[in-house]
């Protein structure tokens, strides 16, 4: 056999294969994702959650409400896993 003829054959079986592959993964049925997969249906509510969820909602002027800088400041310490930090003591309350 000539090299060039057994290359072409090569390539002739190897897109066959593919071409076979490829119909029968689509041909395959998907199985539905189980029911207890699904994220928030029987989830606690989480308040930080819901907060996070409004100042989304507010857009720019998030960034000027108090309510959600403590709650990107409880966030952002949650996820570093920091115990959150205590607020200031004001400068009357040492006297």
């Amino acid at each position: 056999m000539d090299g060039k003829l057994l290359a072409r054959l090569g390539a002739i079986v190897f897109v066959a294969l593919a071409i076979t592959a490829t119909a029968i993964e689509l041909a395959r049925k998907e199985e539905a994702p189980a029911e207890a997969a699904r994220p928030g249906q029987d989830a606690p509510a989480d308040p930080l959650r819901a907060a996070q969820r409004r100042c989304q909602l507010l857009g720019e002027a998030a960034a000027r409400d108090p309510e959600c800088l403590r709650t990107w400041a409880e966030t952002r310490d949650r996820f570093l896993g920091v115990a959150p930090a205590r607020a200031p003591a004001s400068p009357h309350e040492g006297r």
